[in-house]
């Protein structure tokens, strides 16, 4: 006497495991929605100059999701450019965390080198008038441009920038070559 009955249990089995359908991924998470402060989700292309000292102006420019303000120079006829290359750039992102980024600057040690150098910056107002940028103001390098082992703890600070040019007759201090003050300054007029 055979026993079929378990060989048909078996394959009976055997077919319903195969035929489950294989586990679904995961989905991936949604993005984290952005966070930035009222105004800021409005592109910010433009130009703008310093509140404390108008002499620094800025070129905007604006994706939708990083706005790069690159500091500028005023050429004969009132146009206002940048040169490619110039000194200082600020860049910030719309993030979760913010209008966030970087003021990019160059500065010197104390033996001549010249030193790439970031400051965290971040908007903390977007309105018709202008910006709010709060970045900390300076920064201590060694020789190396290395940040340095000693030095002032570092201060944050709000600066302002309005829209458009400002008043006729403003100097410029966006000269390419000019640089950022050896102090380390983060592409804001000094003392401010």
């Amino acid at each position: 006497m055979s026993r079929p009955i378990p060989w048909i249990v078996a394959g009976g089995l055997a077919a319903a495991l195969t035929a489950c359908p294989a586990r679904t991924p995961a989905l991936p998470s949604a993005a984290p929605p952005i966070r930035v402060p009222p105004g800021c989700e409005r592109g910010q292309a433009g130009e703008y100059h310093h509140t404390d000292n108008p002499a620094f102006r800025y070129l905007g420019e604006d994706d939708g999701g990083t706005l790069t303000l690159t500091l500028a120079r005023a050429r004969e006829g009132g146009e206002v450019r940048t040169d490619g290359g110039t000194a200082v750039r600020i860049v910030l992102n719309r993030t979760p965390d913010g209008f966030v980024g970087e003021t990019r600057a160059t500065t010197f040690s104390r033996t001549g080198t010249e030193c790439p150098v970031r400051f965290p910056t971040q908007a903390t107002v977007c309105d018709e008038q202008g910006l709010t940028l709060r970045s900390v103001a300076s920064t201590a390098v060694d020789e190396d441009c290395k940040p340095a082992a000693s030095g002032p703890k570092p201060v944050w600070k709000e600066q302002r920038l309005l829209r458009g040019a400002p008043d006729a007759g403003t100097p410029d201090a966006g000269t390419p070559d000019a640089g950022v003050p050896t102090t380390g300054d983060a592409g804001t007029p000094a003392g401010h």
